[in-house]
């Protein structure tokens, strides 16, 4: 399935169950400090890029879940609060309960530790579930939790010393404070689980020993080999290939700046002659932007910290923000050593716009005929940031987006 629909990570599933398979086949459970070779495969489970997947297809919920809860437990203070969305109102500021405070990373982060802690408790499905349960609970309370002060420290800065809980070290002081009440709960669960029932046995010398493998199972293990051979080499069909969008047209000046335009690379070109979509890039003086059109945000939209990371640029996120158009903000240095700013904004073809690939994401999940674009700005950063407004606001009536 996963090379015919062209979607790698399927086809990683196949590794978790080469470990379990291996733990069986080294008798981990059965050695005097036993190892579950189940919650050894699971553990390995999260090397696969979990949080990525998460943060696309269900991100957009877990964002709108967090601000639930963080505005449930706000509203319990004396300072009115008002909730809109993934948008806190909290003492007439604005608090964002963006893509990192989702909570996907720290429910990740508890489900690894928990499926370490079940390698070694080795818990029955009872348990196991009860276990789930618990950290699905606790992820949820710290999360909101983490939202909660971040959303105080924003709103009261002032009385706070003009502490930025955005900035290092406040921002993950909170966050890793929170995981760890987050921690409490899983490791009560695990020192409650019951030891198992069944005896050990150490392996013995008897066990050490080779034993060939007979001519049916050399004969099942070569047709496997020439199987996964075959499964490699069977053409692709992928599932999300986007419908025929006519290439965007860039301006040719923007401001009293002229364009010049780019080719896409020759990877470019063939990926999205593979998988359908259309780019187009140009530099307007010393800014840069970048169009992508797609029918399957899926496969065809994602944020700077994948694409730019790509190509040897070091990315982090800032911040988002609602103003005359809703943006997410990154800041990149490039292989060179230059920093830039990189503003992305995700616009649907019936107006809709969001900094979110998540939320792009989620309203296609509901609506499959809908396009989305995304806008991508480019500025160096050391430009005022006045300069970096007027360009956005110059390039949103260009390409005559939604300015609210």
């Amino acid at each position: 399935m996963g090379q015919i629909l062209d979607v790698n990570v399927i086809g990683a599933l196949a590794l978790i169950v080469d470990v379990y398979a291996l733990g069986l086949l080294l008798r981990l459970h059965q050695r005097q400090r036993a190892i579950s070779p189940f919650w050894l495969a699971v553990l390995f489970a999260f090397a696969l890029p979990l949080e990525h997947i998460m943060q696309h297809t269900i991100g957009y919920g877990l964002q709108l879940m967090s601000a639930v809860g963080a505005c449930q437990l706000l509203s319990l203070g004396a300072e009115p609060v008002q909730c809109e969305g993934v948008r806190i109102l909290l003492a007439g500021k604005d608090v964002l309960v963006d893509l990192p405070c989702s909570g996907a990373r720290g429910l990740l982060l508890l489900f690894i530790l928990l499926s370490a802690l079940a390698r070694i408790t080795r818990p029955s499905w009872l348990y196991a579930s009860v276990g789930i349960v618990i950290t699905l609970i606790a992820a949820f309370i710290v999360n909101t939790i983490r939202i909660v002060l971040l959303a105080i420290g924003l709103a009261y800065a002032d009385n706070l010393g003009g502490i930025d809980v955005m900035a290092q070290p406040y921002h993950d002081i909170i966050g890793f404070t929170a995981l760890g009440i987050g921690i409490i709960p899983v490791v009560w669960w695990a020192m409650k689980v019951p030891k198992p029932i069944y005896p050990h046995f150490p392996v013995s010398k008897e066990n050490k020993k080779f034993v060939p493998l007979v001519k049916q199972v050399r004969f099942i293990a070569i047709s496997f080999l020439l199987l996964a051979i075959l499964i490699v080499n069977l053409p692709v069909y992928p599932i999300d290939v986007a419908r025929k969008i006519e290439l965007p047209e860039l301006p040719n000046f923007i401001g009293h700046f002229s364009a010049i335009h780019s080719d896409l690379s020759p990877d470019e070109q063939i990926y999205f002659t593979r998988y359908g979509g259309s780019a187009a890039k140009a530099s307007y003086g010393p800014y840069g932007l970048l169009i992508v059109s797609t029918s399957a945000p899926l496969r065809h939209l994602h944020t700077p910290l994948e694409c730019l990371s790509g190509i040897g640029h070091k990315v982090r996120y800032v911040t988002s923000i609602y103003g005359h158009l809703p943006t997410a903000i990154y800041h990149s240095i490039d292989p060179q050593g230059q920093q830039w700013s990189i503003r992305v904004t995700f616009v649907a073809d019936n107006g809709m716009t969001t900094p979110y690939v998540s939320e792009a994401v989620w309203q296609w999940l509901q609506n499959r005929n809908m396009n989305w674009t995304m806008v991508q700005r480019i500025a160096p950063f050391d430009m005022l940031n006045k300069e970096i407004e007027e360009w956005d606001i110059a390039v949103s009536r260009a390409l005559e987006l939604p300015i609210f």
